[in-house]
């Protein structure tokens, strides 16, 4: 059914999506399947998914209800003519997921040239880690323990502007320590936990010309073959060229710079093949792993994406790169809009601002409506009064 509404408009959300305009040209176009035609463009859906994680929609019918009631979604989000709960679950599981995948890296490389990098001092510097994801029992795909399911999302977060750069959708289950090399690109120096210590890979990520800065467990075997001179001053305690493991097990074949410094009373073992840095700045980069950590908490909580479209790994897949392009987009507008970071606080601001405009441009018919139902009211109001 076409609206019976003008078109309204949010300057706001228009400056939001700005960044897609030229992204959209040059994506593989989506295609009908047979000879139907396409209920929803990928540009439609894109929109839709985008205004989902925006305004934290708890639910694909609660996404429905406002594109069918609220007159701005309708008008403004929702395609000419509106859409059908069929067709629209039938989207998100079957279509769109390489326009996502490839909008994301193109949006990701336009926000790197906008966003201003932090810490170059200490190279390019990506975090590595992975988050669960609550499923539905009726997921079969997303194995994880008995009684549970879950799927788990492994990103790579750049350090250096403060956004997604790789992401990976698996099982709950899903092995983490595989994606290292995956999302790394040579010149890169990933930054993890103690669940990504592995000499292999330490091994091949040098013999590929990446870098790694990665905590190990405090019980390693440690063959020290250099010592390095240590300030009086510093917090680290340790600073040393070693091979990591025992002869009897998995050694490391090259080389490796242990640090070691103290927080709290907390000993911290930083392995890693930056033999440029000092210890110190090897301690600061570590340090900056936990951005990652804000990243998940952040991204899950205030985007709704722990509230899941789909329960089908391709559905799912669809909601969590149009989460992570929504981030990019709040990125890119935060910074243009009020030089700054993306936090809740400027998020609602927008929340608000997209409501307020859209009422400015409130149709007159609506308008002229409103405006009789209240005179009428207060009429009614004085004649009850006399």
């Amino acid at each position: 059914m076409k609206s019976c509404f003008k078109k309204l408009s949010s300057k706001a959300f228009d400056r939001l999506l700005k960044p897609l305009k030229a992204i959209l040209k040059q994506i593989t176009p989506l295609l009908s399947d047979g000879d139907r035609p396409l209920q929803m463009t990928f540009e439609d859906q894109l929109k839709i998914l985008t205004y989902y994680h925006l305004e934290e929609h708890t639910s694909g019918r609660h996404l429905l209800q406002a594109l069918e009631k609220d007159e701005f979604a309708q008008t403004e989000v929702a395609p000419e003519g509106g859409i059908k709960k069929s067709s629209f679950f039938e989207a998100i599981n079957s279509r769109g997921l390489e326009q996502l995948m490839e909008t994301f890296e193109l949006l990701k490389q336009q926000a790197a040239g906008i966003l201003p990098a932090a810490y170059s001092d200490l190279g390019n510097l990506i975090a590595i880690d992975g988050s669960l994801i609550d499923g539905v029992l009726s997921m079969d795909w997303a194995q994880y323990r008995k009684g549970s399911k879950k799927a788990k999302v492994h990103v790579g977060f750049s350090i250096n502007n403060g956004t997604p750069y790789k992401a990976f959708i698996t099982d709950g289950n899903g092995a983490e320590r595989p994606f290292v090399n995956q999302i790394l690109k040579p010149g890169q120096t990933s930054v993890t936990d103690r669940g990504y210590q592995c000499h292999k890979t330490f091994d091949l990520i040098q013999e590929e010309g990446k870098s790694f800065i990665c905590r190990i467990r405090e019980n390693t075997t440690k063959t020290v073959l250099k010592q390095n001179s240590i300030p009086d001053d510093s917090i680290v305690f340790f600073d040393s060229v070693v091979i990591l493991g025992r002869e009897t097990s998995v050694q490391t074949q090259r080389d490796v710079r242990l640090v070691a410094y103290t927080i709290d009373d907390t000993h911290y073992w930083i392995a890693t093949n930056r033999f440029d840095l000092t210890a110190e700045q090897i301690a600061e980069a570590y340090k900056l792993r936990w951005e990652i950590e804000t990243f998940f908490a952040w991204w899950k909580r205030h985007l709704s994406v722990y509230h899941i479209l789909a329960r089908s790994e391709y559905g799912l897949k669809v909601q969590i790169f149009a989460g992570l392009i929504t981030y990019l987009l709040l990125a890119i507008y935060c910074h243009q809009e009020h030089g700054e970071k993306v936090s809740i606080k400027r998020v609602r601001e927008l929340r608000y601002q997209i409501i307020n405009e859209s009422r400015e441009t409130e149709p007159t018919e609506t308008k002229k409506r409103v405006t009789k139902k209240t005179k009428a009211k207060k009429k009614r109001k004085r004649s009850a009064k006399t």
